[in-house]
C-alpha cells in the first residue's frame, strides 16, 4: 500500500486511513462502494466531468439545501475534482491519480477507460499493487456492450418475475436494489484483494457485474430452480416455503407476520383466539401450512379482523411472535431511533457547520472507530488541493499535512 496522502484537514480517520481511492464511477453502485471506503477512513477522490459532474447531481427533485438527495445519498466523505479526459493536461492528472491510488473504482462500459490509458492493464503496469475494481451491467464477455441499468437487470435476472401480486404485473423493487447489492459485493471484493495485497504486495483486478450480483442475491429462490427444477413465481407478500410469512389484514391495516417455526405458530394462533388451528392436521407443521395456505390465511385474517394492527402488534410481540406494522420510511427511521440504533449522521461542511443528515454506515465496532461526517462535496470543490498534489513530484507528495 502507498503512504501518499493529499493534504487534509487533520480530522480523525477510520480503519482504512492511508488508502487513496481514485473514484472514476458515477450514479449508484460505484459511488456507494467508494462512499463505504470513505466512511471507513479512505481518502476518496471523485473524478467528475467539468460543468456537469456525476449524472445524479441533476437527478431531482427532491433536493436538500445543498443538492440532489440522490447524489448526496452515496457521496459523503469524498473530494471532488473535475477532469476532462479529452484534455491532455487533465488526462495526465487522471493517470497520475490512478498511478498513486491504492484502489481504483470505475463503472464505464468494458474498455471505456482503456481508451484513455486508464484500463487495468495500463494502470497496473505503472502501479502493480493497485486493486482495480470494474463494475459493469453484464460482465466483460458477451454482455460487454450492454448498458447496466438496475431496472433492466431486475427484469432480465428474474427478480421482477417473482415480485408483485400473483394475478398482477411483474414489479420492480422500490429501490435500485441490484445496484446496492452489487456495491456490497464490490466492496467485499476490494477488501479481500487489499487483505491479500497486504500480505503479498500483489494487486488484483476485481470484476463485479449487476446480473451476477442479483443472481447471487436470489439465494433460496435461484437454488430452487437449480436444485429442484422448481419455477418460482409471484406470491405478493407471501413466502414460497414458510406460512404464515406475509402481510395479513387486520381491522384497519396490514400486519407483517413472520412465523418461522411451529412453536411460533402455536403462540400466534393462541394469541389471536384460534388455538385449535395449531392442532389441526392441515396446519400443525410448516409443510402442512404451505400445502394448505389457501385454507389457512382466511381463517387467520378473520381472527385478526377483531382488532387493529397497532394493538395486535403489541400483543403478539409480547407473545414472542415476530410481527410489525407496515411503516413509511420516516416511520422506520423513528422506529430505529426508538430502539437506540442512532440511524442518522449529522454531516458537516469544511467549516464544521452542520449542513445536512445522512444514514450512517450500518456496522458498529467495539472499540469504536472514528466517524467521518463530511458532507458530499460540491462539484470541483477540491480542484486546487487535488491538482496541486497530483502536479507535485511523488517523492514530495508522501507526507500528509494538516
Amino acid at each position: 500500500m502507498t503512504t501518499e496522502h493529499i493534504p487534509h484537514d487533520g480530522t480523525s480517520r477510520g480503519p482504512l486511513d492511508g488508502l487513496v481511492v481514485a473514484d472514476f464511477s458515477r450514479v449508484l453502485a460505484g459511488p456507494l462502494v467508494t462512499m463505504t471506503l470513505a466512511d471507513l477512513g479512505a481518502e476518496v477522490i471523485k473524478v467528475e466531468r467539468p460543468g456537469a459532474g456525476d449524472d445524479t447531481r441533476s437527478w431531482g427533485p427532491p433536493y436538500s439545501k445543498t443538492g440532489a438527495t440522490y447524489f448526496e445519498s452515496v457521496n459523503r466523505n469524498k473530494r471532488s475534482v473535475t477532469l476532462d479526459l479529452r484534455d491532455a493536461d487533465d488526462l495526465a492528472l487522471a493517470r497520475e491519480l490512478a498511478h498513486r491510488a491504492d484502489v481504483v473504482v470505475e463503472n464505464f462500459k468494458t474498455g471505456g477507460l482503456a481508451r484513455y490509458g486508464l484500463g487495468y492493464e495500463q494502470v497496473s503496469t505503472e502501479n502493480p499493487s493497485v486493486v482495480y475494481c470494474s463494475i459493469t451491467g453484464f460482465g466483460s464477455a458477451g454482455g460487454a456492450e450492454l448498458p447496466g441499468y438496475d431496472f433492466i437487470v431486475q427484469a432480465l435476472g428474474g427478480l421482477m418475475h417473482i415480485t408483485g401480486e400473483p394475478d398482477g404485473d411483474p414489479m420492480k423493487v422500490g429501490v435500485a436494489l441490484v445496484d446496492v447489492l452489487t456495491a456490497k459485493d464490490a466492496t467485499i471484493g476490494i477488501l479481500a484483494a487489499l487483505a491479500h495485497g497486504a500480505r503479498s504486495g500483489e494487486g488484483r483486478h476485481v470484476e463485479v457485474n449487476l446480473l451476477s450480483s442479483l443472481q447471487s442475491a436470489l439465494t433460496n429462490q435461484i437454488q430452487a430452480v437449480i436444485g429442484a427444477d422448481a419455477s418460482p413465481s409471484r406470491l405478493g407478500n407471501a413466502h414460497p416455503s414458510i406460512v404464515p410469512y406475509q402481510a395479513l389484514a387486520t381491522a384497519d391495516a396490514p400486519l407483517a407476520v413472520a412465523v418461522g417455526n411451529d412453536g411460533q405458530f402455536r403462540a400466534f394462533a393462541t394469541e389471536i383466539g384460534v388455538p385449535e388451528l395449531a392442532d389441526d392436521d392441515r396446519f400443525a407443521t410448516n409443510p402442512d401450512r404451505v400445502t394448505n395456505r389457501k385454507e389457512l390465511i382466511p381463517l387467520l385474517e378473520d381472527a385478526l379482523a377483531k382488532d387493529s394492527a397497532e394493538r395486535w402488534e403489541a400483543r403478539l410481540i409480547d407473545a414472542g411472535v415476530p410481527v410489525g406494522r407496515v411503516n413509511t420510511i420516516a416511520d422506520g427511521i423513528a422506529h430505529a431511533e426508538g430502539l437506540g440504533l442512532e440511524p442518522m449522521l449529522e454531516l458537516k461542511d469544511a467549516h464544521g457547520d452542520v449542513v445536512g443528515k445522512g444514514i450512517r454506515h450500518p456496522a458498529l465496532y467495539t472499540p469504536a472507530f472514528p466517524v467521518r461526517d463530511a458532507a458530499p462535496p460540491q462539484l470541483g470543490a477540491d480542484n486546487d488541493d487535488v491538482r496541486s498534489w497530483l502536479a507535485a513530484p511523488r517523492d514530495n507528495a508522501t507526507t500528509a499535512t494538516s
